[in-house]
């Protein structure tokens, strides 16, 4: 009888009675997934049911569909699993574990912006971020990068939904390039909008915006250590006169000074003096003082 005509049924079966196949095509497991699918099952279970087929004379069933589930189930610590016990001819099997794994539209992802308005659906119901990356076990990082598309600008989003924008993944990145640099975010969805009828920005294009603006920040970043390196500590209880307020620019050095990942606390509070700003506003502090340098370098200082 074949696959199709047999008539399986559901048990719950000890997983210390599965074995795999040892004719299954999969040769190669990648442990990460596993992992990933471990910390799943220890959430909530084995989601899909095995497929099996009946007990040999050992007592033993094996596996047909759901190695990688069976693998992870037992990672997981559970000692029995969902299996629906479907007999199988063995010639049979190859051709059912190929065609599963091929999907051919009996399993299709989440179209990417549905997917991180569920995952920032379930992400509100914790306290932090850190509590609710944790909880798909993925580090804020992560869980950044998977809602990024359930926070886009109401701009983003009219364009994508009126269909000017290619994709989901093209919406994000000129989000992301709105942050880095708005004007021409804002430039580029100007353009968009005035996109006729079934013209469609790229991602590509987006991507090469951004490859652009990435020099850019990094030449700023840059400029901004070599001052922050050459700018010398007020004197304890000492005033800020006029005079001291303004930084020794004419003495940064022609090699700027290594960059550090993070300033200290230090010298953004000594600028924030400087410039006259709160210093818990470390991204105005950083606009500020760019303006400030680069102004001074095209010969339109304020000072």
């Amino acid at each position: 009888m074949s696959f199709k005509d047999a008539t399986p049924h559901f048990q719950m079966l000890n997983v210390s009675l599965i074995e795999p196949d040892p004719q299954q095509p999969r040769r190669e497991i990648d442990e990460a997934g596993l992992k990933g699918l471990t910390h799943s099952i220890q959430r909530k279970g084995l989601i899909h049911p095995l497929i099996v087929q009946p007990a040999n004379a050992a007592g033993k069933y094996t596996l047909i569909v759901g190695e990688r589930r069976w693998r992870a189930a037992v990672m997981a610590g559970e000692t029995t699993a969902p299996a629906l016990i479907h007999p199988c001819d063995p010639d049979e099997a190859l051709e059912i574990q190929v065609f599963e794994n091929l999907g051919l539209g009996m399993r299709a992802p989440i179209e990417a912006r549905d997917m991180a308005n569920a995952i920032q659906t379930i992400a509100n119901r914790f306290e932090t971020r850190e509590s609710a990356a944790e909880h798909f076990g993925r580090n804020s990082s992560w869980l950044n990068q998977a809602t990024a598309a359930a926070n886009l600008s109401e701009k983003v989003t009219a364009l994508l939904d009126s269909g000017k924008i290619s994709s989901t993944g093209a919406a994000v990145q000129l989000e992301k390039l709105a942050q880095k640099n708005e004007a021409k975010a804002e430039s580029i969805i100007d353009q968009i909008e005035q996109l006729p009828e079934g013209t469609k920005l790229s991602k590509k294009v987006v991507d090469s915006v951004l490859s652009e603006e990435a020099p850019r920040r990094k030449k700023k970043e840059e400029q901004v250590e070599a001052i922050l390196a050459t700018t010398p500590p007020p004197a304890p209880g000492a005033p800020m006169s006029g005079e001291e307020q303004v930084p020794p620019w004419e003495d940064i050095p022609s090699t700027p000074a290594p960059l550090q990942r993070q300033v200290s606390p230090s010298k953004v509070e000594r600028v924030a003096k400087i410039l006259g700003l709160d210093d818990s506003n470390e991204a105005e502090i950083l606009e500020r003082l760019i303006d400030e340098f680069l102004a001074l370098k095209e010969g339109n200082s304020p000072f």
